[in-house]
């Protein structure tokens, strides 16, 4: 039974193959077009590609061009091969600025961006670019409907950008590079001042610098001890309603305690 389901699904596709050859062998470029065509709205995007693409330096310049680009650009973004649509929709709003299907080939440009957008672990050129694109196109299209999905975009790409951010001051702390944690911890804040994880980000700060001042030297602890006292406060007065107060207000009194304690050894041991 297999061997003849086999069978019959390779000659289907050899018959297939037949009748597209035919198709791109003929010189009659209105049937040739009209295959085009029937092949797309099929979602046989290859059979279409090809004969969109030979059809493209004929029909340049005429009526029917703007929907061959349009329909040839479609072909590469359904078949996945992003950077090529990419290229295709920008191509279409540069060719064609005041047809009615720019805007949509504006967005689409954006989109495939977006849908080049990897792992957070991975690079995120892509993801930047999809926000920077959507943002310009929400800037110059303010009406348009497609704005709500737009800014959905750029606020899932700014999540995204923001996690790879916490990961990489996480991973500097766990690799116990305390003074680089504590930075990396500041740059989230200051990039992401209206995350709601703020005030979670502003304690990793704390700690880091704690973590840093008790491995230092005894001639640097009271300094960084200070920079921990330093950090406590801002929190305290940039989130007074947080939840995680209490963990700050430990770090606090032990900060105060281990300087109370250095200078209690330094006037044991000057006298």
């Amino acid at each position: 039974m297999r061997s003849i389901l086999l069978v019959c699904m390779i000659a289907l596709l050899g018959t297939g193959c037949s009748k597209f050859a035919k198709v791109q062998k003929s010189t009659d470029y209105d049937y040739k077009l009209r295959m085009a065509d029937q092949y797309f709205a099929k979602k046989k995007y290859m059979y279409a590609q090809q004969l969109y693409e030979e059809l493209f330096p004929l029909l340049k310049g005429g009526d029917k061009f703007e929907a061959v680009y349009y329909n040839f650009a479609y072909c590469a973004y359904y078949m996945r091969d992003y950077m090529n649509a990419e290229n295709l929709f920008k191509g279409f709003v540069e060719v064609f600025p005041t047809s009615k299907r720019a805007e949509e080939m504006e967005y689409m440009r954006a989109y495939t961006f977006y849908k080049q957008s990897p792992k957070v672990e991975l690079d995120q050129t892509n993801t930047i670019k999809a926000i920077g694109l959507m943002q310009a196109f929400i800037n110059t299209h303010p009406g348009s409907e497609r704005n709500k999905e737009a800014t959905a975009i750029i606020d899932e790409g700014r999540a995204k950008l923001e996690l790879k951010e916490y990961k990489a001051a996480e991973l500097y702390f766990n690799l116990r590079q305390f003074k680089a944690a504590a930075i990396s911890y500041t740059n989230l804040l200051e990039n992401y001042p209206d995350s709601e994880k703020s005030d979670a980000y502003k304690l990793e700060v704390i700690r880091s610098y704690f973590e840093y001042a008790v491995l230092s030297i005894d001639e640097k602890k009271e300094e960084r001890f200070n920079k921990v006292i330093e950090q406590c406060n801002e929190f305290s007065d940039r989130f007074p309603e947080s939840k995680l107060k209490g963990e700050v207000a430990n770090f606090l009194s032990t900060s105060q305690s281990n300087i109370k304690a250095i200078k209690n050894e330094q006037v044991k041991t000057s006298a």
